[in-house]
């Protein structure tokens, strides 16, 4: 008997020990999957011309230059399309978090038709392709005078991200346990006063991965920057990136290659700045004296 357990308590664990393994190396796998694209983008964008345009590639570039880099401020506005790009995410980010964390609380705490009808729209709004929402979007904007202006581009990026916005914050404000809010109302708090002074702190991980994600998703945006934004002063960097290419669809690789990366810089440190929050404990410290 004893024997018999300890065969099977073996085998269980050699299983889990396969089974772990299996997991880390599909994870590695996904990882280089992820990193490759990047790697490649930052070896392009330090290499050469003679290096781009040669029939044996290499990883590494083997006269790492800089030359792309200045090439691609000579030949576009990168800074000022930055910048158009930096106010519009950030704006957008803001008021998307403002708006989202009432509405998700609302949401979280009460079971009724505005709950439901909210949670409908969460679902169906992901739904719709950009291709068929951007026909009225434009003429609304035009009535609204806001076509090729940053304001219009931001509007259309805070009702876009709204719905995964108000979904992401709602799990968070599940998460926070009632009693606490009971234990305000005791001590003669509102209900605003309770969402001010005891939820929203502990939403801050969920605010801040909220904020992140519209930030991201309007930093990257490229579909509505193009339609909306006609004049160069006010395009954003995702516009601008495709005028490195030529009339007949080739690529100027290198400063491509070299903007492409100087894009992806903004969004890669501020995850990387604020990723402990976003995986902190929700409700850390929460407890009543």
């Amino acid at each position: 008997m004893r024997r018999g357990a300890a065969a099977r308590e073996s085998t269980g664990l050699r299983t889990g020990r396969a089974a772990r393994t299996g997991q880390y190396l599909a994870l590695l796998a996904y990882l280089v999957f992820l990193a490759f694209p990047f790697v490649w983008l930052i070896s392009t964008a330090f290499k050469p011309a003679r290096e781009l345009g040669s029939l044996h590639p290499t990883w590494i570039p083997e006269n790492p230059t800089l030359d792309n880099f200045r090439q691609a401020f000579d030949e576009q506005p990168l800074l000022q399309a930055a910048g158009n790009s930096l106010v519009a995410a950030v704006a957008a980010a803001l008021i998307a978090v403002v708006i989202a964390t009432p509405m998700a609380y609302v949401m979280a705490r009460y079971r009724g038709r505005l709950a439901t009808a909210a949670t409908g729209w969460v679902v169906v709004s992901q739904a719709f392709p950009f291709v068929l929402v951007i026909i009225p979007l434009f003429l609304i904007l035009k009535n609204l005078h806001l076509i090729n202006t940053l304001w219009g581009l931001i509007l259309v990026y805070v009702v876009w991200s709204l719905p995964f916005a108000l979904w992401m914050l709602a799990g968070y404000v599940r998460a926070v346990p009632t009693e606490l809010e009971e234990a305000a109302a005791v001590d003669g708090a509102g209900r605003v006063r309770t969402l001010v002074s005891v939820v929203a702190p502990l939403l801050a991980p969920g605010i801040v991965a909220t904020a992140l994600f519209a930030f991201i998703t309007a930093w990257n945006e490229f579909f509505f920057a193009l339609v909306l934004l006609k004049t160069p002063e006010k395009q954003t960097l995702p516009v601008v990136l495709t005028h490195f290419l030529g009339a007949e669809g080739v690529a100027d690789l290198g400063p491509l290659a070299a903007a492409a990366f100087l894009a992806t810089l903004p969004s890669l440190v501020l995850f990387a700045f604020i990723q402990r929050r976003i995986t902190g404990g929700m409700t850390a410290g929460a407890v009543k004296h």
